[in-house]
């Protein structure tokens, strides 16, 4: 083998290994859209809609905007760590809880 083949046999064995273990700590598919975790950030990604429709209308200020955005993004943080405890999955009680925050936040949105 010449010098260059090893180089290459080498690197692509590297790449191999690396693609290999990435895939270990990776969320399936399947984990990723569980229907609890699905409907929990289908809904975020409705209120996100509906903050940036009422801020282009003038019916709410882009601060009031960001404030409702951060709160989404610690639900959907919260979303994520508890999937991550769990298999990759949320449980019908985690969902309950996710649920409640959303519900708070959606009332402040159209106010």
């Amino acid at each position: 083998m010449s010098r260059t083949n090893k180089m290459l046999s080498a690197l692509l064995v590297s790449v191999l290994a690396l693609g290999a273990a990435g895939s270990s700590f990776a969320e399936t598919q399947w984990q990723k859209t569980h229907p609890r975790r699905t409907e929990v950030n289908d809904r975020l990604a409705n209120q996100n809609r509906r903050i940036h429709q009422e801020v282009r209308e003038g019916e709410m200020s882009k601060q009031k905007a960001a404030q409702l955005h951060k709160e989404d993004r610690q639900i959907r943080q919260e979303e994520r760590d508890m999937a991550s405890q769990n298999g990759g999955h949320i449980t019908k009680q985690e969902q309950r809880t996710l649920n409640q925050q959303e519900n708070g936040v959606s009332r402040q949105i159209g106010q």
